[in-house]
């Protein structure tokens, strides 16, 4: 996984420039590595987008060209899915997520993402939602169409082949 991690740190500085690959290997441990195999299995191809700068940690996020394809057809958490009543899917994003130990993107840091490349331009992927919305049976997601980044709503118990999450990892 070190290997794979390192490979595409160095093909892809521009997602984060002035950041030193043994800065990161540093950072890395067992369980660290653990989920960001999840997150390679998984189709999201993770890599550094960021630090932050008030803790210092090293932020992964899946670059997947695409929404990860092991992270599809999913509704937005578990009380969606409780509340299909038929043609259920296999989870829920949140779910998935929580159990990966990573989380769905904000909107803000889905925004940041796009910013680094041109990410799901078939695809979708859920994203956080206000407790407001959620409230409401809503949930939020985004994409890129025409160049511009879009964000959606959605029954959080909808679910489509070409909608996934899309998650983050401090380290």
């Amino acid at each position: 996984m070190i290997a794979i991690l390192e490979e595409r740190f160095s093909k892809n500085m521009r997602r984060h420039a002035g950041l030193a690959w043994e800065t990161v290997r540093a950072r890395l441990n067992d369980g660290k590595l653990q989920v960001l195999a999840e997150m390679e299995h998984t189709g999201g191809e993770p890599d550094v987008v960021g630090v932050d700068p008030s803790t210092g940690e090293v932020v992964f996020c899946d670059c997947s060209p695409e929404s990860p394809a092991g992270r599809r057809s999913l509704c937005f958490d578990r009380a969606a899915l409780d509340a299909r009543k038929e043609n259920k899917p296999s989870g829920s994003a949140l779910e998935v997520a929580q159990a990966m130990g990573i989380m769905l993107l904000t909107e803000a840091e889905y925004r940041h993402l796009q910013t680094l490349g041109e990410f799901d331009r078939k695809t979708s992927s859920w994203v956080q939602t206000p407790d407001a919305i959620r409230q409401q049976g809503g949930a939020l997601f985004c994409d890129r169409r025409y160049g511009h980044v879009f964000l959606y709503h959605n029954g959080a118990d909808s679910y489509y082949a070409a909608r996934g999450f899309r998650g983050m990892l401090r380290v």
